[in-house]
């Protein structure tokens, strides 16, 4: 019964024996070995972006602090949810990365952007104004911080309105893959179509080690991130196993395979929430993560018989009432049973 993240889980067989032959003999390090042109490649294939960029890191932190980094300077804002990752996640790394650019919060409900509001935001921004930070890129994330998904069509509008500020948009995605076959798109349809500038392309919660891909669609921006990410101690040496575990993952579409399975999972999970008539969804489920609120006897009781999950907000506690409803963020991996999802349901409400 562990729902806590899906960056818990191990990894699939595919992406071990992966690592195991990339062990094997010698290859040059830092980004020049084969196997990271190969995948350079196929990921040009699969994003249908010829021109596009690609570097590899280990963490989603660095993936997005470089990427924001590299198109915001400074004395620039960069445009978010409240409850976007890079502002309740990564203790400040953005702000380090760019050198003190200001993360500025655009409202909306669920965890996404409302386009008035960033339209209204980027109105009043000041630009050319010396007194006031310069409007620097808008940053989304896929899934939200709230489980939500962003479809095509809402990144395009959001896009749209940073483009007539002659703003840039990079894409959080962590959990690009959920969001992606729950939408049932292209990753172009996703991404650069929609106006997508620099996308952080995460690996490490559908089933990788510890891997992140930075796809920058704007080449022209790959040469000052290869020197960030060289300055900021991100540049790995044995840089086979990194391209050698996002090749097999992207290889015959398993990537969206593995996020199909963790979806499905989330999705029986929230069937079930559902029957109990104590338990309120707090909102719409977008891929594999979801959110909900139950009594506080009933998560004594889970967590008494080895659930694990975080409790949310992160403040709460299991002390207090026992009828008072508790929310709880719950999160399905690639590796999520039917099992575990059944049984959890079943010890809510023994």
């Amino acid at each position: 019964m562990y729902f806590a993240s899906d960056n818990t889980s191990g990894m699939p067989e595919r992406i071990v024996n992966a690592i195991i032959q990339a062990n094997s003999g010698y290859a040059s390090g830092y980004g020049t070995d084969p196997s990271m042109a190969q995948l350079s490649t196929r990921i040009r294939e699969v994003f249908e972006a010829p021109e596009a960029e690609v570097f590899l890191v280990t963490t989603g932190s660095a993936a997005n602090a470089l990427a924001l980094s590299s198109y915001c300077p400074p004395w620039g804002a960069v445009y978010c949810h409240a409850l976007a990752h890079i502002e309740v996640d990564e203790c400040g790394a953005p702000e380090f990365y760019t050198g003190g650019a200001k993360l500025t919060h655009v409202a909306g409900a669920d965890g996404k952007m409302d386009p008035q509001a960033l339209a209204d935001t980027l109105a009043r921004a000041g630009r050319g104004v010396v007194h006031h930070v310069q409007p620097g890129i808008v940053s989304l994330t896929n899934l939200t911080e709230c489980g939500t998904r962003y479809s095509a069509a809402e990144i395009s509008a959001l896009a749209e309105i940073a483009r007539s500020h002659g703003l840039p948009v990079h894409l959080d995605g962590a959990r690009f893959a959920n969001a992606l076959v729950a939408e049932g798109c292209s990753p172009a349809d996703m991404s650069w179509r929609a106006g997508v500038d620099v996308l952080s392309l995460g690996g490490t919660k559908n089933g990788l080690m510890g891997v992140e891909a930075v796809v920058m669609f704007d080449p022209a921006r790959a040469w000052e991130f290869q020197l960030r990410r060289k300055r900021g101690g991100h540049l790995w040496s044995k840089h086979r196993y990194l391209s050698a575990q996002m090749a097999a993952w992207l290889e015959d579409g398993f990537w969206l395979d593995l996020a199909r399975d963790a979806n499905a999972m989330a999705a029986r999970l929230e069937q079930g929430l559902r029957a109990y008539p104590q338990v309120d969804v707090s909102f719409p489920r977008g891929g594999n993560m979801l959110f909900a609120r139950w009594p506080r006897a009933w998560h004594a009781r889970l967590h008494e018989d080895g659930a694990k999950y975080y409790l949310w907000p992160d403040h709460e506690t299991l002390a207090g009432p026992e009828e008072t409803p508790l929310g709880a963020r719950l999160v399905c991996s690639w590796n999520t049973s039917p099992a575990q999802v059944d049984g959890f349901l079943e010890r809510m409400g023994a």
